[in-house]
């Protein structure tokens, strides 16, 4: 566990991608009822430094394009599913830094734009930087999830057009060739927002592909925790006191918790681990091993 996750940690947004979603449905709704009113919304530079600072955090309200009602949900579904597993494998924490730093770098990457275009046109009238607002949404920051998901879990098979099974990896190989496709072959707002808004992924998963990425070896591992998790069971005079002076019997080596402070926490002992160091779900695949 990092300095920042001890003293930063506990102020995590728990099923954040929920909260995403809820965010999309918002905006959606106000799709349907009044799209013109979301150019209010979007991540316009010009407009929030003239005074519009609520775009900052409104733009993320703005949902990915789609007109049928039937890949919404699908498309709801899907993000929701893929950012709760991310979230259960890396720890509440670590999936709000990736979030949140998503969204920061498209922010930033907004106002470099805006930057470049007055260094190199010195002149710009307003309504360009309204439509540039439309290449700074929230479809790039979904795409650094799944490319997340599918660094994380490179073998995990979807059912493409819900027929034709594929693993998940393959369709990140097509996401980054796309990605890098429209890098050429797009404008320099493209540009801006791409680099901008998948920054966090290649920063992320450098610092630490050797820790979320789960390979087969690892998943074997992850069998024989349950198999030891139920040996643990007949250690029942193992007892620890928890935050509130209650008595458990399971307890994490990193943070602390117990299932006393959390009903719904699951504890697992660590294989790789030298003596008997329980972990729970959120720095199970996370820790540092203890030789």
């Amino acid at each position: 566990m990092s300095w920042f996750e001890r003293k930063f940690g506990k102020y995590a947004i728990p099923n954040i991608s929920l909260l995403l979603i809820l965010c999309y449905g918002c905006g959606y709704v106000i799709q349907f009822i009044n799209a013109s009113f979301l150019q209010y919304l979007t991540l316009n530079p010009y407009a929030i430094l003239h005074g519009q600072i609520w775009r900052l955090v409104s733009w993320i309200i703005v949902p990915p394009s789609q007109s049928n009602i039937f890949f919404v949900l699908i498309t709801l579904y899907f993000y929701y599913s893929i950012g709760s597993s991310l979230e259960r494998t890396w720890g509440t924490y670590r999936y709000n830094v990736y979030l949140f730093s998503g969204m920061l770098f498209t922010v930033l990457g907004s106002f470099a734009m805006m930057a470049y275009f007055y260094i190199r046109y010195t002149v710009i009238p307003p309504e360009f930087f309204s439509i540039a607002a439309g290449y700074f949404t929230t479809y790039y920051v979904n795409m650094s999830i799944f490319l997340a998901f599918a660094a994380t879990f490179p073998d995990v098979q979807v059912l493409l057009m819900f027929i034709l099974p594929i693993k998940v990896k393959v369709l990140g190989i097509i996401y980054a060739i796309m990605l890098v496709a429209g890098m050429f072959t797009g404008n320099v707002c493209d540009r801006f927002a791409i680099c901008a808004s998948l920054l966090n992924f290649v920063v992320f998963y450098l610092m630490s592909r050797n820790r979320f990425h789960m390979t087969p070896k690892q998943m074997k591992r992850h069998m024989e925790y349950k198999r030891k998790a139920r040996q643990a069971s007949k250690r029942s005079n193992m007892q620890y006191r928890s935050a509130n002076g209650q008595i458990s019997k399971h307890k994490c080596a990193i943070c602390g918790r117990t299932e006393m402070d959390d009903e719904n926490l699951e504890f697992r002992f660590c294989s790789k681990c030298n003596g008997n160091y329980e972990y729970c779900q959120y720095h199970l695949f996370t820790h540092t091993h203890v030789k």
